[in-house]
Order: C-alpha cells, then structure tokens, then sequence
C-alpha cells in the first residue's frame, strides 16, 4: 500500500556513490551538504490497502485535501520504509522513504547511520533545505539524554542543554556524543542513502511541510 506508485531506478554506481558521500560522523545538518540521489521515475499509482489490526489508523482516505489535515500526527515505519501522515485515525497519505544506511535498530550515537526510533515532534521546520525542505525531529530526548548521562556519555551541561531545547520545543544541540540533526527531508526516496535522516520525494515533503507545525507528533517505529 502506498500514495503513489513510484518506481524508484538506481545501478550500482549510484549506490557506490552515495555511500562515499554518506560517510561522515552525523547525521544531515541544519544546511545539509550535497548529498544528491539519482532521480525517481512516477507510474500508475495504486489504490490503498485496507489497514492491518496492529496499524495506528482505521480507515484510510487518500482523497481528504491538505487544507483539511489540521492536526496530524507523523509515523514512519522503519522496516516498511513508509511515512504515515494520520489524522483522527484515518490514514490520509502513505510516502515511501529512505533511511541511514544501517536501516535497522535505534540510534545511539553521533555517527552510527541509524535513525532513531520512538516518540518525537517536529521541532523546526526549514524551508531553504538543499534536500529542499526539511523537518527536523526532537532528538536526542531528555529521556535519552538521562541515559548518556548516567552512562558518562555527556556531560550535566550538555544534558541542560538537551533538556531546555526539548522543553522549548526547539532543534536540541548535535555536538555531543549522541548526534542529532535527524530531519524528514527531500531529495527522493531511493534506497537508504541519508545520514540517519528520512528522506521523501520533494512533492512529498512538499505535502508534509504545509500541513506539518511545531510540536506535531512523530512516531518512529522499528
């Protein structure tokens, strides 16, 4: 089940070169340097699927306009690559997405290619992206910042500075030991060839930036 039914081509050289590219220590920055992936095709879109018992949404309504979506709620599941855009239980757009470059498991530190998973919100928006636009979610958490504390992997003041950025609803520090700088950006959905952040087509962070606000909920599933 999806949105649309793109189809995305891609050879070996274009995976070669995005890994070259996507090698640093974290995750896509506030300017987010070049790291361009191949372009995408479009197809026939294919109709919705019904939803599963264990999915966040009863029904499903691709039709709803975007001027209607005013308070959604933002899933993305990892295994599926998929973005869900949810509101009052109706699935009402499904986007393909890529990840990191090791996909599976949360994140736990600056450098690890993951994206990392639980409950989030949309903390600063960027209309200027060079993955055209982005959303940035609040991580690291307080939550995950305890644990680094309790485990000596950052200092009380950088644990001060999550912990206000979170309570503030804004873009927490990336300079410590757990990175951060995780967005939902464009730039194509081609297979997993960010930093850790999750990229869409750019009609799609199109449709996610406008209905989108700060403070809107993001689930990250496994």
């Amino acid at each position: 089940m999806r949105r649309s039914g793109r189809v995305v081509k891609h050879g070996g050289s274009y995976i070669l070169f995005a890994a070259l590219l996507c090698s640093s220590l974290c995750s896509c920055s506030v300017n987010q340097p070049s790291c361009p992936p191949p372009a995408a095709t479009a197809v026939q879109p294919r109709p919705p699927a019904p939803p599963r018992n264990n999915e966040p949404y009863t029904n499903v309504d691709f039709s709803i306009p975007l001027s209607r979506i005013t308070s959604p709620t933002i899933y993305v599941f990892k295994a599926r690559h998929r973005v869900f855009l949810i509101q009052d239980k109706t699935l009402v757009r499904e986007y393909p997405c890529a990840l990191g470059p090791h996909p599976k498991g949360n994140k736990y530190f600056r450098g690890d290619g993951r994206t990392p998973e639980g409950k989030f919100e949309i903390c600063y928006k960027n209309p200027c992206s060079s993955y055209h636009k982005s959303l940035a979610i609040s991580y690291p958490t307080i939550r995950g910042a305890k644990e680094a504390l309790s485990r000596g992997l950052i200092s009380p003041a950088q644990y001060r500075s999550i912990k206000d950025a979170d309570e503030a609803v804004r873009l927490p520090p990336s300079n410590t030991a757990l990175g951060g700088q995780v967005f939902i950006h464009g730039g194509g959905c081609n297979p997993d060839w960010t930093l850790g952040c999750i990229a869409v087509d750019n009609q799609d962070i199109d449709e996610l930036f406008k209905v989108a606000r700060v403070g809107t909920p993001v689930y990250i599933m496994p």
